[in-house]
């Protein structure tokens, strides 16, 4: 019986130790998630921003922001974020084809949640033709 107790008591401990070292993480919280761009000119490209704020205690570092596709560009704070300050991940999309587009980045990092996904959205309107006569 005694060895059952101690055994809870370590497994109990462990666990609490786990929690309380989760809760040093570093952490996202970001101004958006999603933005919607609307109707943009096709040809253009545009650019966003995604700004966000470690609420971690541990220094917050981005290790990989990756765009799901070729026509969207990713940019981002490289240097550690301590806790309370900012960063940003800015986005670049190529409005090439005219059509209407949901584009997802996955973002890398040492938070408590390690992949967040960020979105783009919007519809690209072709140019207007013009006519020579």
């Amino acid at each position: 019986m005694k060895k059952i107790l101690i055994l809870c008591a370590v497994i109990f401990g462990f666990v609490l130790t786990a929690s309380a070292q989760d809760n040093e993480k570093a952490e996202f919280k970001f101004n958006e998630e999603k933005h919607d761009f609307g109707k943009i000119p096709q040809g253009t490209p545009v650019t966003t921003v995604f700004e966000f704020t470690n609420i971690g205690k541990e220094p917050l570092i981005l290790s990989n922001v990756q765009p799901t596709c070729g026509c969207t560009i990713a940019d981002f704070t490289k240097t550690p974020v301590k806790n309370g300050e900012k960063g940003i991940i800015k986005i670049t999309f190529n409005a090439a084809a005219a059509i209407p587009f949901n584009k997802t980045i996955v973002v890398t990092s040492n938070a408590k949640t390690p992949t967040k996904y960020l979105n783009i959205v919007g519809e690209v309107i072709a140019k207007p033709t013009t006519s020579s006569r």
